[in-house]
């Protein structure tokens, strides 16, 4: 197919927006499914895992392809909960555009600014589309103010919605200037007539926002309106397409996805104001031979190159990887070349995937989303491509865990199994980490949240049939430094009489950095004192102290480390001797650079009636909370702040008891602040 004529987009959107529901009717409606699926019936194509099901949420994005009007529609939708905000992260990497769903009562939620934070990351197109705008409370003119003032940008109204009463009864289309009357919840049955009287004077007033807006970016508009001259559809059309490409604004829509009014709309929007791969431009890379920066086009003729987004255990196809192709065309059976990791790859099997299900394909091309089977060394974030077309494109970058678990099988024979699956999982989910605790032996699960935690769970039983139990969750603490320092390690023991000994002598200082920046390594010592062929050996032995930790044994994060100095040995130096000298070094450093403790702390909002209020605010500041804002929406009062992790372990139960069952939150990573000094000594014993 003509890459012209491919989209590749992601429906992303706060938790219960109505992603799964719309991505169903697009199906419905392009010809790709039979029957509208349900999220509440649990009958949702998209949501094929039983948990989504029964939980009614997405946990896995899932991607699908179908056809309109003889063009290629490839979507992710996403999860709009927090804790799978990975799945989300990893999909808008390897996407041309996006729908960003609102929902028409709870307007601008926390996961609807970090999605659009995410996706103004990769400088994706979007269309804004708001939902549920049948439903009581719905204001579609307050949503897009919120998203105008909370998201720092540009809506451009398309649609206004119409309503008798209560009653929404159809949409305003401003560019073709009609309004379409939903007779029906068959929206194939919609009527076009011409804009009631009513609403002329609204339509205009939209309309002419609408050229001003699309005259700043097209120029023909501009001369037309100034010449006074007639503006076509197809001016329009092409002139909002022309800003949505550039991110100038974002074309915006409205509807009620489960009554099926609206959603037909967009599979024209999409068309008309998305971009394809060719749009999108040249993919910038690096190659890994020389370093020097690289762009690739985006055309089957040339060299192919394709981007592993996911991994995937399948039960029957065994371990599946999702990419991206960029450019090229791949055929089963090829051998490729992974330049992440410097290994050879075979593609042994290629799939288009429509949620659970794989279609298989002889060859893709440039600009599809595929799944491959055979690939055995790849993970998430790889690139892999022709063996002499060397290229790595950027990699994905992943929050840390802030909370952990340790985890056991109820037999000592599942311990080996139990772990087995857990690195696969790990594999799957690169915000999930498996460890075993030295110290006591235990397996100890890591992640982003406590709902992320509990999923996994369910899968062992579930899918592998494994009993497990869980201990108590716990908060994944971070050690930093506050002070410049310096350290000397020294690992020297003599050999037997012909045996060589171990000499390692390291000199190194030490410097905090700002938060977030993690770990920088710098070597200025003199070849004549470390010859440079230890000095990874040397980084290697820091790292690996950070790791374990050395104040209270957690990781230490944010130091700049610059070796200064050290000597050794002609014979009896080598990598494990200046590894273990690094350690010590790096050790004796960070006790003298006044150590500190830091903590994860979440952004929050909770939505509670009115009547409970006062007594949510005293049990928030009792949990150390700091309040951000308190608003009004849909009859409830939502608090946005900021909480210590340590604070909200098992609040859902807290929160239900405070609100005789009413109230609900939702949190997220924020941010890692120092533990306030009466909270030091509870956690540390000291």
């Amino acid at each position: 197919m003509d890459i012209n004529k491919i989209r590749n987009i992601g429906i992303i959107a706060h938790i219960d927006a109505g992603k799964t529901t719309t991505t169903e009717r697009l199906l419905f409606y392009s010809g790709k499914t039979y029957k509208i699926g349900e999220v509440d019936e649990g009958t949702a194509v998209m949501d094929w895992m039983d948990q989504e099901k029964e939980r009614g949420i997405t946990i896995f994005a899932a991607a699908t392809t179908c056809y309109w009007k003889n063009q290629k529609i490839n979507i992710i939708d996403t999860p709009g909960h927090v804790d799978f905000t990975v799945e989300v992260e990893r999909a808008l990497r390897v996407l041309d555009g996006a729908m960003a769903i609102f929902c028409g009562v709870g307007g601008v939620q926390s996961q609807s600014e970090t999605v659009w934070r995410q996706s103004n990351r990769y400088n994706i197109p979007r269309l804004i589309y708001i939902n549920k705008i049948d439903r009581t409370g719905a204001d579609f003119f307050k949503v897009v103010k919120e998203i105008e003032r909370k998201l720092q940008s540009n809506p451009l109204v398309l649609h206004l919605p119409v309503f008798s009463g209560d009653e929404f009864k159809g949409i305003i289309d401003i560019v073709e200037g009609k309004y379409i009357v939903y007779t029906s919840e068959n929206e194939v049955a919609a009527v076009k007539k011409e804009v009631p009287e009513e609403k002329r004077d609204e339509f205009i007033n939209y309309r002419n926002i609408l050229i001003e807006k699309t005259a700043d970016v097209d120029e023909r508009i501009m001369k037309k309106y100034l010449d006074g001259a007639e503006i076509t559809i197809t001016d329009l059309k092409n002139a909002i397409r022309k800003g949505t490409l550039e991110c100038r604004f974002f074309p915006v829509f409205c509807g009620a996805s489960l009554r099926n009014k609206g959603t037909l709309l967009l599979l024209d929007a999409i068309l008309d104001y998305l971009p394809s791969p060719m749009d999108r431009g040249k993919i910038g890379g690096i190659n890994p031979l020389n370093g020097e920066k690289i762009e690739i086009d985006p055309l089957d003729e040339k060299k192919a190159s394709m981007y592993a987004f996911k991994v995937f255990n399948d039960s029957h196809k065994g371990r599946i990887v999702y990419a991206r192709i960029y450019s090229g065309v791949l055929k089963r059976g090829r051998s490729v070349h992974n330049w992440t990791r410097d290994c050879k790859e075979r593609i042994m099997k290629i799939f288009e995937v429509h949620a659970d299900r794989y279609i298989e394909k002889e060859e893709v091309y440039a600009g599809d989303i595929v799944a491959i089977a055979g690939l055995k060394c790849s993970y998430t974030g790889d690139t892999i491509a022709d063996k002499d077309s060397p290229v790595i494109f950027e990699k994905l970058k992943f929050p840390d865990p802030v909370i952990y678990v340790s985890i056991e099988p109820k037999t000592q024979s599942e311990q080996e199994k139990v772990c087995s699956i857990l690195k696969k999982m790990e594999e799957e989910d690169p915000t999930i980490k498996v460890r075993m605790d030295e110290e006591t032996g235990q397996m100890i699960l890591m992640g982003i949240g406590e709902l992320q935690i509990e999923v996994i769970t369910e899968r062992l039983k579930r899918e592998y049939k494994l009993n497990v139990r869980i201990g108590k969750p716990e908060v994944a603490y971070r050690e930093t430094i506050t002070v410049v320092a310096t350290g000397e390690g020294k690992f020297i023991k003599k050999g037997a009489e012909k045996d060589k000994g171990h000499y390692g002598h390291v000199v190194l200082k030490i410097e905090p950095l700002e938060r977030g920046k993690k770990f920088v390594f710098e070597n200025d010592a003199d070849e004549s004192e470390i010859p440079s062929q230890f000095i990874s050996a040397i980084e290697q032995g820091i790292y690996e102290t950070m790791e374990c930790g050395v104040f209270m044994g957690v990781p230490v994060v944010d130091v700049k480390v610059t070796v200064t100095g050290g000597s050794f040995h002609p014979t009896d130096s080598n990598e494990i001797s200046y590894k273990i000298a690094a350690s010590i070094a790096f050790a004796d450093a960070c006790r003298k650079a006044t150590p500190i403790l830091l903590e994860p702390i979440m952004r929050i909002e909770l939505s509670v009636p009115e009547e409970f209020l006062g007594e949510a605010l005293a049990d928030f500041n009792i949990r150390n909370g700091r309040i951000e804002e308190i608003k009004m929406q849909s009859g409830l009062k939502v608090i946005n702040g900021y909480v210590p992790l340590r604070t909200v372990f098992g609040y859902a139960t807290a929160l239900r008891s405070l609100t005789q069952g009413r109230g609900s939150y939702i949190i997220e990573p924020s941010c890692y602040e120092i533990v306030p000094e009466s909270e030091m000594k509870k956690i540390t014993g000291r």
